[in-house]
Order: C-alpha cells, then structure tokens, then sequence
C-alpha cells in the first residue's frame, strides 16, 4: 500500500516539487526519514497514511486495491441538542470554506428541498428553519410555541457563518417545482397545531417569496457563477459535489442534516459523471425563454401564495 500511496501523491505534484521533502514536510520528519519512507526502507504507520491520505485527497481503501464497493467517508455527529446544531454548522462551514478557498472552486447541488444556504441569511425563517430542526432532532423542544423559542446565540451565530461561507461560492443547482414543498407545509404543520401564529406564519412565506424572486431574478444567461436547471422527472435528493482544481467533496445526506462526506478521487469522479448527466437532462432557466422561466417560478409561487391565503382564511374564520 505504501508504494502506491507515494505514486499517487507523486502524480499529484509538479514537475519541480520533490516528494521526499513533501512527505518530509506533511509528516513533520526529516528529508532523510522521509527518503526511508519512500524508498521502502521504513514503513509507514497507520496515523501517518491516514495524515498523508487526508493531505492529498486519497482513499485508504482505494490504496488497499478494494475497487469501487468500500468507500471511506466521514459522517458528522448526531444531533440532540442546540450544542450539537451549533457544531454542526461550525464543522460544516469549516469543511466547506476549506473547499472554497481552492482555485476555480464550484458547488453542484441536487435540491429536493430549498437549499440550507438560502435558509441561513439571519432573518425570520432562519429561526424559524432552526426551530423545525431542533423539534424534529433535539428531546426537549417538543411544546416550545415558536414565539416562546428563545434560540441560543452562538446557535444563531454559527447558522448564519455557515451561509456567508456558501454566499460567494459559484453554484449549479438543479431544482424541481416541488423544492419548496417542505419548508411550506412545516410553515402549514405548525400553524395548525398553534405553535406558529398566523402574523409569523405569514412574515415567513413573505420571505420565501422574497427568496424565489430573488433566484429569478440570478437567472440570467449573464450569470457565470449562478446557473438553476429545472429537472420535471428526477427526485432530487440534496446531495452535494464541490469541484476546485485542486480538491473535490461529495456530500451524501443521512440522517435529515447529517451527511457524509466522501472526498476520494474514484467517488468524486463518479459524482461527477452523475452530476453531469442530471444535467444534460434538465432545462437551463439561466438560458431558457421568458414562457419556460416564468412557467417554473410562477408554479412555486402560486404554492406560496396558496398556503397565504389559507392562514388569512383560517384566521378569518376563526370564531373564538
């Protein structure tokens, strides 16, 4: 395993660079230990494979010739607290702005629902998305009425430090009409069961209108760092491919936010290769005519807009 580690880390690097002073430097060893390292003369310890796999990119179970059934990924802790929501949106933006600080970085997304960038601006929804996380993953939010959610600062903090890191990242994401579903029947969920009244239950999908419009209007065929295709007939699923020239992530989801993150050459490529043929599937609103874009974002605001007028009608009606 030790050879083809160091061949894949040579083909890595230019021309001019020197691998034995790389691996030298990446270990913290001398040149003369990296060299017996190299050569065959020493072998390589565990925690050093693992330090040079992690450095470049490389999979141990592809270095151990196990072909493309075993994959090593990392998975993010399970969430059942504020705490761990807050770590969550720490060790993700850390992941994230590693990959965006690479040259000719961009983030491919598949968006079953809206994705958590456009959520995390600071605004109503953004306490209101983290209020619908915590009740579904954390044990003690179960009662809390929305306007009684006293969300932790450094909480609040971090969510919104995770969508700045995301906002000057070049994005291709691939949408159906039916990406806003979610967020819209929690709004609905909550406002029937008396845990969101119908003022902020209104502020919210003003705010998703907001949203929508804002896309259509990035939707230009100008636009190089913002492409949005339609896709009528794939079930999108939020996963995440993060090219640069240098490094590629692919974010796989588990556990509602919980994802996997799979960083090998073999995975990313075949990431990619799906990714691409998504693509080639699906409509470009960036360069489709005015009928097919408004088409696509009149039907998601008129989801919008009905849900609207059902909270003014509910509370119309109401004759308590």
């Amino acid at each position: 395993m030790n050879n083809i580690l160091f061949a894949k880390i040579a083909q890595r690097l230019p021309q001019n660079q020197s691998l034995n002073e790389t691996i030298a430097n990446t270990l913290n060893v001398s040149y003369d230990a990296a060299h017996r390292r190299t050569s065959g003369k020493s072998k390589l310890s565990l925690e050093e494979a693992v330090r040079l796999a992690e450095a470049f990119n490389l999979s141990l179970d592809e270095l151990k010739n196990c072909g493309q059934e075993l994959v090593a990924v990392q998975k993010t802790a399970m969430i059942t607290t504020a705490k761990d929501l807050e770590h969550y949106f720490q060790q993700s933006a850390e992941s994230v702005k590693k990959l965006a600080q690479q040259k000719d970085c961009r983030l491919y997304y598949s968006a079953k629902d809206i994705p958590i960038f456009y959520l995390l601006d600071g605004r109503e929804l953004t306490r209101f998305k983290i209020y619908v996380w915590l009740k579904l993953l954390a044990n003690d939010w179960d009662a809390v009425h929305f306007e009684n959610f006293n969300l932790p600062l450094d909480t609040f903090k971090a969510a919104v430090k995770l969508g700045e890191v995301y906002r000057d990242i070049p994005k291709t994401e691939i949408w159906g009409t039916t990406t806003f579903n979610s967020t819209l029947k929690q709004i609905h969920f909550y406002f029937e069961a008396g845990q969101l009244n119908s003022e902020t239950a209104l502020a919210i999908c003003g705010e998703l209108s907001e949203l929508l419009d804002q896309l259509k209007s990035n939707a230009r065929a100008d636009n190089k760092d913002f492409s949005i295709y339609h896709n009528e007939l794939l079930l999108m699923n939020n996963t995440v491919f993060i090219e640069s020239a240098n490094r590629n992530a692919f974010y796989v989801p588990f556990t509602f936010l919980s994802y996997f993150l799979a960083t090998d050459e073999l995975t990313c490529r075949q990431a990619q290769i799906s990714i691409n043929k998504q693509l080639s599937k699906s409509v470009s609103l960036n360069t489709a005519g005015d009928r097919v874009r408004n088409q696509f974002f009149d039907k998601i605001k008129k989801r919008i807009l009905a849900l609207e007028s059902l909270i003014r009608a509910q509370d119309t009606l109401d004759f308590e």
